[in-house]
């Protein structure tokens, strides 16, 4: 058995096809083929049941599936721990899902250059279920979330609670109220984030806890939209108070809702048994030193990205 043939095989288990297979591996398919066919002969075992063009584990294959896993992490982190110089450049590769990446990596970068300016960063911004698998894949080493996360493959840690802010255009009526309630929005039209994004989840479970039944009119890819649309007075929304710039208060205004307001939890994923790199080190320090609290934007009462305690 070659450590060859296994990472050929968890390929094949992962994509489910022999053909993808082959490219991600970079063999023809007949080679990668013939290698699972000598893996299956030496084992005694049928891995797969090929179905045309799909194919599944069969229960071999299953239980081979997860102990190959482990073997093929060993061995990187065996590979990268030997390879982990510390007179040598360094590299991480970063994940953030698109509400924070705009505005927190270029801080956490800025602070990498000034601190560490060996470190090589790459970085993916996606939403949270493809960085989670990305992790566990071992394509990138830690990724900025928000909290809940329900995957038990990947370890949280908690980084910083982040407060969520009314966001309403400078015309809006209710800027005229020192305090503003949920039931003050009963009638509001809120411009929110798409489904696929988590900032969108949780303002609605925070919706949920309060009885809250919100009118969406627009649901929006980027937050970029959203601002533009509660700035022409369309609607109002729930944004985080590390989106606001000084560059918006010419057209919006941000306020904290009364009560208990709404927050989030940004922590950052990584996996349980992967090995972490000098360079991943790095990274964090930098970005733990990145959360101290900018200057807050009038008249936002809570700063943002607080220090997580």
């Amino acid at each position: 058995m070659e450590i060859y043939q296994l990472r050929y095989f968890v390929t094949v288990a992962e994509t489910g096809n022999f053909t993808k297979a082959a490219a991600l591996c970079f063999v023809s398919q007949p080679s990668l083929s013939q290698q699972i066919l000598n893996l299956e002969e030496e084992l005694g075992h049928k891995l797969f049941h090929r179905l045309g063009r799909r194919t599944s584990l069969t229960q071999a294959g299953q239980l081979l599936l997860e102990k190959s896993r482990r073997i093929l992490v060993e061995v990187d982190n065996t590979l990268k721990e030997l390879k982990d110089d510390p007179g040598a450049a360094h590299r991480v590769a970063i994940g953030c899902i698109p509400t924070l990446a705009p505005y927190l990596l270029p801080r956490v970068i800025a602070c990498c250059r000034a601190r560490f300016p060996a470190l090589e960063i790459t970085a993916h911004e996606n939403f949270y279920p493809r960085l989670v698998e990305l992790v566990v894949q071992g394509e990138i080493d830690i990724a900025l979330v928000a909290r809940p996360i329900k995957d038990a493959r990947v370890i949280v840690e908690p980084l910083m609670q982040e407060p969520l802010l009314l966001a309403l255009g400078r015309q809006h009526p209710l800027l005229q109220r020192d305090k503003i309630t949920l039931h003050d929005l009963r009638n509001e039209t809120f411009i929110m984030m798409g489904d696929a994004s988590s900032l969108a989840a949780q303002i609605q479970r925070f919706f949920g806890d309060h009885d809250f039944e919100p009118h969406i009119g627009f649901r929006c890819a980027q937050v970029a939209t959203v601002k533009a649309l509660v700035a022409e007075g369309v609607g109002i929304s729930i944004l985080p108070a590390g989106t606001t710039s000084p560059a918006d208060a010419p057209t919006l205004a941000y306020k904290v809702l009364a009560g208990r307001p709404p927050a989030r939890e940004i922590a950052y994923i990584r996996h349980p048994r992967r090995y972490q790199s000098r360079g991943v080190a790095q990274f964090i320090l930098a970005l733990k030193e990145s959360l101290v609290p900018p200057t807050p934007v009038t008249p936002v009462s809570a700063p943002p990205f607080p220090a997580a305690s």
